[in-house]
């Protein structure tokens, strides 16, 4: 976490602090998703420096034993989600050929690759989606946006479904490459995100500046 605190105001003045302790509260009367040493994980596994690739999600999962603090992943050992699978379904296609490895529905592999696996909305009150979008997550994630633009160069950004492309607005284009898609969603990964081909495309940029492509 220190290369963010570093990085990001609202960290290294404290703000996050307050919304931890609205989080805190609110489990007093209702179940919070994911557990509250977890909220940060994508942040403590993919370091301000080593960022290559951001990938935006909306908010966490909202089931049981399914959020552990990284955007669309889920532990070893839980059945993958209908956006998840549908994640893979599209890597198979773009990557593998069809064929793809064995793939645990755990993405800490990405993350420490240097995929930033970030929602927007950092928790979520159980069986309720988008219910902490008043909490004041966006601050701080629109900073981060903002602060991984201005200070980082030749980045990659997912922008899924319409949460995520919100952000668009902070990033520069010339600085970096903006992928968009609809929602890998089953309502609407067939207007769009499947065939969007954005992990090959991902990884053409990367090794085009240099980096060590992703292991999708």
């Amino acid at each position: 976490m220190r290369s963010w605190v570093e990085a990001i105001p609202l960290l290294r003045e404290g703000g996050h602090l307050s919304l931890l302790d609205r989080v805190a509260a609110l489990r007093q009367n209702q179940t919070v998703y994911p557990p509250q040493n977890q909220i940060f994980r994508a942040l403590e596994l993919t370091p301000f420096n080593r960022v290559k690739v951001v990938l935006l999600g909306q908010d966490p999962y909202h089931g049981a034993d399914q959020a552990h603090g990284l955007a669309f992943s889920v532990p070893k050992g839980t059945k993958a989600p209908p956006s998840l699978r549908n994640i893979f379904k599209e890597i198979a296609a773009d990557i593998y050929g069809d064929q793809p490895p064995e793939a645990s529905p755990d993405l800490t592999r990405w993350a420490r690759q240097g995929v930033l696996l970030l929602n927007t909305v950092l928790t979520v009150e159980e069986g309720r989606a988008d219910s902490h979008q008043h909490l004041g997550w966006q601050v701080l994630t629109d900073q981060i946006v903002e602060k991984l633009n201005e200070q980082r160069r030749r980045l990659v950004f997912l922008l899924w479904g319409r949460h995520a492309q919100q952000k668009a607005a902070f990033i520069d284009r010339k600085r970096h490459l903006v992928l968009a898609a609809v929602h890998p969603s089953p309502l609407s990964a067939y207007r769009g995100f499947f065939g969007c081909r954005h992990f090959s495309r991902a990884n053409q940029y990367l090794e085009l500046c240099d980096k060590k492509p992703i292991r999708w």
